[in-house]
């Protein structure tokens, strides 16, 4: 059995390879004093990066969970999701309102993909 983590540390691993699976880390902005938009942005690039080094991409994302800190993010957030995920290759996704390790941060995702 192999496990390829990636970007790890003592806590935790970005991103965990198994089994023809990826499970990638709650991802958070790189600057939590941008706007929902952007820090959206932000996570998802991070999400395309993580899922690039385990030899896939977004198209292969089987479940996806957001947390907001503001159920208000809702909308442009989702605004965000829907220009940057291709048409038909939506995942089992649920959206949660949370309380973030850092009060400035809006949103937090963490997926499951294919390889």
């Amino acid at each position: 059995m192999t496990i390829n983590r990636f970007e790890t540390n003592q806590r935790m691993s970005e991103l965990v390879v198994h089994n023809g699976t990826a499970y990638l880390a709650g991802q958070i902005p790189d600057d939590s004093s941008a706007d929902i938009g952007t820090q959206t942005e932000q996570v998802l690039a991070n999400i395309d990066r993580l899922l690039a080094l385990a030899g896939t991409d977004k198209t292969k994302i089987l479940s996806a969970t957001i947390y907001l800190a503001d159920m208000r993010y809702f909308p442009a957030m989702n605004a965000k999701w829907d220009a940057w995920i291709p048409q038909g290759a939506g995942p089992a996704r649920a959206t949660v309102h949370a309380a973030l390790a850092d009060p400035d941060i809006k949103i937090e995702i963490s997926v499951i993909a294919a390889v």
